[in-house]
């Protein structure tokens, strides 16, 4: 059997009924306040509560009883059906020691958007909850996340009679002043129940002095300002009144800011002024909720101070804009900013802040820190463990400075689910920390991916400039020994020799093996330290790790709630102080163990960028020797040719004989016109002898070219006939066999 949390509640038959049915009986409601009504007056009262007209996801259903199980009631008292939910109560979930100092931010969202809709819902169908508390809202888990639902609905009373209601029952600790003096009320006395129903979630106590008698808790709280909305004791049974959300919670600061704002028109004393937005106007405070869980929030966690920063953004807004207010928070300037996502992946300024947030409506899940953004400076060449710790509650304050002073019961329940939660945020903010280093380390892998990328197409093509290289030093080398070796009787050509030394000398200064292999050795030191990097000692399992003290401290925590009522006496809080102290000088050395593998980090990121443009450099030189060498080839085959086809006009026809017989024949119009010359030559004046000498060693110079040419020719005919052409007699024989089939 599942029970409630107050006097009031029914039973609940576990399991459910086949059709998903919960069976209530109203003997147990009727005696606890103490009605007189008859028997039919609370049957229509309670079927009228319930009546299936009402149909939202946020309030439980009504359902027909089947036919037969009327006669299982054991009285004539009838049984109401309703809808079925197995998650338990609110008030069981908030009991969960998890929850001792408030839910995480993912559920209070969603708690929120639930019961402001189905209060909504009520309203508009003129109906007044009136006892709104964590006992009567249970849960169902739907495909994504919890969904909350209002029930006992039967002492809900309908806004009739102009109205206003003089009636009332429900719980004393969420009820609204007016209720409580018996004063007429309206729909306001809900928005009471429930900003004090939020303030418990939040913070993971009531705002109003939740361990004062009524009579007392009235006269006191009575006091507050419209604004207050919290009146606690401290340690020292002073009772002090305030306008700002208690510390700690699991809210981020803008969260934190603008439901506070949101509970101090929601815990008004005075009814007309509750829920007066000053926006929206009165029974704004819908409205106003609306625009605190549509807001779209980037969190930015600075690694240089540990903070997390947290922006509200439009649909519209870049990183741009957010970088400049992250500038003016952090000092950081807008072009020194880097921001990663967890798995290291750099964010540009161009995109939309929206696609890094996670929607926290749809999941109520404990926040994984998928969505948070890791902050990095530039230059920053070195990361100092100058990480601040959270502020202690004052209460804790309180305790770490007199650990033996004497507490009651319920100030040790509260102090010391504090300091759990305290060591619980301690390792929270631990993991963050390391989920940084971890970003910072991925995004220097990536890095070091595509160097090493780079890395290979440089030694890549350092090989193929080299083999062409090589070819072109070893086809220059055979050009100018073979030209060395003719020159006595072939051609001479000064100028051909030049240009041919002049392209030695050219790729002498081609080639960058000495810069690729001083930088493969750079690359590879790097690569070492990345290495050593990855072998973190922040991976390795250590004695007294903060996982260890939270646990420990959750047991002290656990045991101390689960005491019996004769034993909850006073005492001191020695021991659970001392896991704090552990705790804290934990977290301070793993954080300077993280930073100093930050620092690491990013002095490998900063030799990573200090070489990427040494090897484009590199790269783009041995581009440009390997064109020089295309081009000097190039060249070099272009003088051979052009000095081929100079050789080729001076010949016409087959060269037969001799090269003497050759010149003869080809220079028989000067020869003739020498040989008709008187025989009184040594006769003839100085200028016709020089004539004379230059015509001849022109004769000379010519058929020292056609020898070249012939033997070239030579050559190359019997290279031509070397050559394997025995695959020409294959395909003879393939053609011959077809025919021969044929025949």
């Amino acid at each position: 059997m599942h029970s409630g949390g107050g006097d009031s509640s029914g039973r609940w038959d576990e399991p459910p009924t086949p059709g998903g049915l919960g069976i209530q009986d109203t003997e147990a409601r009727v005696r606890a306040i103490g009605l007189q009504e008859s028997l039919l007056a609370a049957e229509s009262g309670a079927r009228r509560a319930l009546q299936p007209v009402l149909n939202h996801p946020n309030v439980v259903a009504a359902r027909d009883v089947p036919e037969g199980m009327q006669k299982l009631a054991p009285n004539d008292l009838p049984l109401l059906a309703m809808e079925y939910c197995q998650g338990g109560d609110l008030r069981k979930y908030l009991n969960q020691l998890e929850n001792c100092c408030g839910l995480r931010e993912e559920a209070i969202l969603i708690l929120l958007s639930d019961i402001a809709s189905a209060l909504r819902y009520l309203h508009e169908n003129r109906i007044i909850h009136r006892d709104l508390k964590p006992e009567n809202i249970v849960l169902q888990q739907g495909e994504q996340r919890l969904i909350h639902k209002i029930i006992d609905l039967g002492y809900a009373k309908e806004l009739d009679q102009g109205s206003l209601c003089t009636s009332f029952v429900g719980t004393l600790q969420y009820l609204a002043p007016e209720l409580l003096e018996q004063q007429k009320y309206t729909v306001t006395v809900d928005y009471w129940s429930f900003g004090t129903l939020a303030f418990e979630c939040i913070t993971g106590f009531r705002p109003f002095l939740p361990n004062w008698q009524p009579v007392q808790w009235h006269t006191k709280v009575r006091q507050k300002s419209e604004l207050d909305i919290v009146v606690s004791e401290d340690l020292s049974g002073e009772v002090k009144f305030s306008s700002s959300l208690p510390y700690p919670n699991n809210l981020n600061s803008v969260l934190a800011g603008r439901l506070e704002k949101w509970l101090q028109l929601m815990l008004m004393w005075h009814p007309r002024q509750r829920g007066t937005d000053p926006t929206y106007g009165p029974n704004g405070c819908f409205r106003a909720l609306d625009d605190i869980l549509n807001l779209k929030l980037l969190r930015v966690l600075n690694m240089v101070t540990g903070t997390v920063h947290t922006y509200p953004v439009t649909e519209e807004e870049t990183l741009q804009t957010v970088k400049a207010r992250i500038q003016s928070d952090t000092g950081i300037p807008e072009q020194d900013q880097e921001l990663l996502q967890e798995a290291g992946l750099a964010l540009f300024s161009q995109k939309l802040a929206t696609k890094h947030i996670a929607d926290s409506k749809m999941n109520d899940m404990a926040a994984a820190d998928t969505d948070l953004l890791f902050l990095f400076d530039n230059q920053k060449v070195a990361y100092e463990a100058q990480v601040a710790l959270r502020p202690h509650p004052e209460s804790v304050d309180c305790i770490l400075q007199d650990p033996k002073k004497n507490l009651h019961f319920f100030q040790l329940r509260k102090v010391w689910g504090q300091i759990w939660h305290t060591i619980r945020m301690l390792k929270e903010d631990c993991n963050r920390l390391q989920q940084g280093q971890r970003a910072a380390m991925m995004n220097l892998l990536r890095y070091n991916s595509t160097l090493s990328k780079m890395k290979n197409s440089m030694a890549s093509l350092s090989q193929q400039l080299k083999a062409k290289l090589d070819f072109f030093k070893t086809s220059i080398q055979i050009d100018l020994e073979k030209y060395k070796e003719q020159i006595e009787f072939g051609i001479t050509s000064e100028k051909l020799l030049f240009a041919w030394k002049e392209m030695e000398q050219a790729v002498e200064l081609c080639g960058r093996e000495d810069d690729v292999d001083q930088l493969v050795k750079k690359m590879m030191a790097l690569q070492t330290d990345i290495v050593d990097l990855q072998r973190s000692p922040l991976g390795r399992k250590q004695g007294g790790t903060l996982e260890d003290l939270e646990e420990q401290a959750r047991e002290l925590y656990r045991r101390l709630r689960e005491k019996p009522r004769d034993q909850r006496t006073s005492g001191d809080s020695q021991e659970i102080v001392r896991l704090l102290l552990q705790a804290i000088q934990t977290f301070e050395k793993k954080v300077r163990v993280i930073y100093a593998q930050l620092s690491k980090t990013v002095v490998c990121k900063q030799k990573a960028l200090e070489l990427f443009p040494r090897v484009e450099k590199v790269m783009n030189l041995m581009n440009e020797d390997e064109e020089t060498v295309v081009r000097l080839q190039e060249k070099r085959q272009k003088e051979l040719w052009n000095l081929l086809k100079i050789a080729c006009s001076k010949v016409r026809g087959p060269v037969t004989g001799s090269p003497e017989s050759m010149n003869t024949s080809r220079l028989g119009s000067p020869g003739q016109l020498l040989l008709q010359v008187p025989s009184g030559t040594y006769g003839l004046s100085e200028s016709v002898r020089r004539g004379e000498e230059l015509l001849l060693e022109s004769q000379k110079l010519c058929s020292q070219l056609e020898n070249v040419i012939h033997d070239t020719m030579k050559d190359q005919e019997q290279s031509f006939m070397a050559l394997d052409w025995s695959w020409l007699q294959l395909q003879a024989e393939e053609t011959s066999s077809p025919e021969q089939t044929q025949m």
